[in-house]
């Protein structure tokens, strides 16, 4: 058709109406589309990180795996097992230190924090297991041990020779060989924080082993050098740090003596860190300067969508839980992710309902508004669950760590049940010689329990029950340790209550704990009852009008109960026992009862559009 028959039909009413309507039309749809999008953008909560969704496990290198058969693990080891995390619904492994050393400290002691050591393999062994976690979906965090390095580093020879640019590289002060006591500092291990150097003919500071000097952070080369070396495993790509001992990384420039927990104890028998209150060599005015400072350096390689990278601190507070809270990033100032939470290694020392709510409140209720919380229950410098708790506990006690608000972290073999070994006199590696919580990972009930297929002897004997205490034996048990420490973790994944819905505590009493986990918007909810006792309980729940009469069990950690339903005014529990019960509501425990209840990362589910909104 011609153009101009086309243009005079064109100007037709019946033609140019239509064309007029549907332009109009696409036009407010694509507003209504762009409108949607900004709406949902702006109404959708913030995405949880990498570090949020998963729990966290801790790898010892020396005991996870041992590939070449020197009997002690390394980190071809760790690639080996690779697949176990994923059975296990991890995400984030944190692998202890690696770095070269003379081993005194069992790796906290760095001769060379750009160096694998020999021990554990080698840099390319290191990125090849990182670039095969990172297939694999997995996040590698290690160790950054800025406190001290080891007396064989080439800062402290040089150091100790007086040379002008490191000699003020580590904490030195005047002393002599026959009395090398600046003042009354006592180190973690014991006795005098101060030891002599002949070279210098001075005395180092070290709050750990003599052979761990303290870094002075005084100096700006030291704070530069420290950096330096988190940008070198930052463009590795690894994806997070746990700071080691970060109270200690300031000392008063005084020196003064501390003052003494008993006054009337003669000078002479202070020898013990408990001896002394640490009012000048932990926590000091500054250090948290140099924490924000490594988290900014830190952020500029965050900001890849998915590449957060994770800072976590670790300091022992005790009692002081004020001082812990303060590693938390605030709005204006970024600090840690979460430091660790080491209140929950005290559930041992009583097995009672209401001690674990006061240990869960004691976090809870001290935690910055919108921060994010950790639990731990176990380490490398800590007894086992199983053994300091007691075997009857430890499924109760993995359930706890699931289904609480946060983020868990697991040491290696707390998913099986492992316990401590007996070491000898003859065996003891470790500094203090009390560390049994460090045994080779039993993998299965073949030669070293799996550990190590190739040698007769481990760096620590493997524990006598490793033939029924197993991943490989576990595995085929549904109701093994290990299955429903997957079933959980699987559980905290796929549901939303437990990555970020409501927590709230509803009983407590001599035995039993019991909490909610809620969303505002789902229908379905769930109720965790965990006996910590000694003897079994009949719980009486009618008073939380918020629950259904009858309650159908999840899952128990005693098998036979699965599936069963109670009455919520006689909910039954063996000692040891956990139920996970989930249930249909739409009444909200959290709406009324705010003084038991904490979110961090709240959120509202639109069950129309089966979204997440900002509420």
């Amino acid at each position: 058709m011609p153009k101009e028959v086309l243009l005079m039909y064109s100007s037709q009413a019946r033609y140019r109406i239509p064309r007029e309507v549907l332009f109009w039309l696409t036009v407010a749809c694509a507003v209504a589309l762009v409108a949607l999008t900004v709406t949902l953008i702006a109404l959708s909560p913030r995405c949880v990180g990498w570090w949020q969704a998963s729990p966290v496990y801790q790898v010892y290198p020396r005991s996870f795996r041992d590939s070449d058969g020197d009997g002690v693990g390394d980190l071809k080891g760790i690639q080996e097992q690779l697949d176990h995390f994923q059975y296990l619904n991890i995400k984030s492994v944190w692998i202890g230190p690696f770095y070269r050393s003379p081993m005194r400290d069992f790796g906290y002691d760095v001769e060379d924090f750009r160096a694998i050591d020999p021990l554990f393999g080698t840099m390319q062994d290191f990125e090849e297991l990182l670039a095969e976690m990172h297939n694999k979906g997995l996040k590698l965090i290690m160790d950054f041990i800025p406190n001290h390095t080891s007396d064989r580093h080439r800062w402290f020879n040089l150091s100790r020779t007086g040379d002008s640019q490191y000699k003020d590289y580590y904490i030195w002060a005047d002393c002599n060989a026959t009395e090398p006591k600046p003042n009354n500092w006592v180190s973690v291990f014991g006795n005098s924080s101060w030891t002599y150097d002949e070279v210098r003919g001075q005395c180092y500071l070290h709050q750990f082993l003599k052979e761990q000097p303290d870094l002075n952070f005084r100096n700006p080369h030291v704070r530069k050098e420290m950096i330096d070396i988190i940008h070198f495993w930052l463009k590795k790509g690894v994806d997070g740090f746990r700071v080691d001992a970060v109270k200690h990384l300031l000392e008063a420039a005084h020196l003064r003596d501390e003052p003494q927990v008993d006054p009337e104890k003669p000078p002479e028998s202070v020898t013990s860190e408990w001896d002394l209150h640490h009012d000048y060599t932990t926590s000091q005015l500054g250090f948290h300067d140099l924490l924000r400072e490594w988290r900014a350096e830190m952020d500029t390689y965050s900001r890849e969508p998915g590449r957060h990278r994770l800072m976590v601190t670790e300091s022992y507070d005790y009692q002081e839980v004020g001082k812990t809270m303060m590693y938390y990033s605030t709005p204006l100032v970024k600090e840690s992710d979460f430091p660790f939470n080491f209140y929950l290694l005290d559930l041992p020392q009583n097995t009672s309902g209401l001690w674990v709510q006061h240990l869960v409140d004691l976090w809870m209720a001290n935690m910055p508004q919108g921060r994010w919380a950790n639990w731990v229950a176990g380490n490398h410098d800590k007894p086992r669950i199983a053994s300091s708790a007691g075997q009857t506990y430890i499924r109760a006690i993995n359930m706890l760590l699931l289904t609480l608000p946060g983020t868990p972290t697991t040491y290696y073999g707390e998913e099986i049940g492992m316990e401590n070994i007996n070491v000898t006199e003859s065996q003891m590696q470790d500094p203090a010689g009390k560390y049994n919580a460090r045994s080779p990972m039993q993998w299965s009930n073949g030669t070293n329990a799996g550990f190590s297929n190739k040698t007769n002897a481990t760096w620590l004997p493997v524990h006598p029950n490793y033939r029924s205490v197993n991943v490989e034996v576990q595995k085929q048990d549904r109701g093994s340790v290990l299955a429903q420490y997957g079933f959980l973790s699987g559980l905290r994944q796929s549901e939303l209550p437990f990555q970020r819905g409501w927590f709230c505590h509803v009983h407590a009493d001599a035995t039993v704990f019991a909490y909610l986990r809620e969303m505002d918007g789902l229908d379905r909810a769930f109720l965790m009852v965990l006996n910590f006792g000694r003897e079994s309980a009949d719980s009486d729940l009618s008073s939380v009008l918020e629950l259904p009469d009858q309650l159908r069990v999840l899952m128990s950690t005693n098998r036979v109960n699965d599936g069963k339903v109670l009455q919520k005014s006689h909910v039954p529990t063996e000692a040891g026992e956990g139920l996970v019960i989930q249930y249909s509501t739409h009444r909200r425990f959290h709406a009324t009862h705010r003084g038991q209840c904490y979110v961090s990362e709240k959120a509202c589910y639109l069950k129309a559009m089966d979204i997440l909104h900002k509420c």
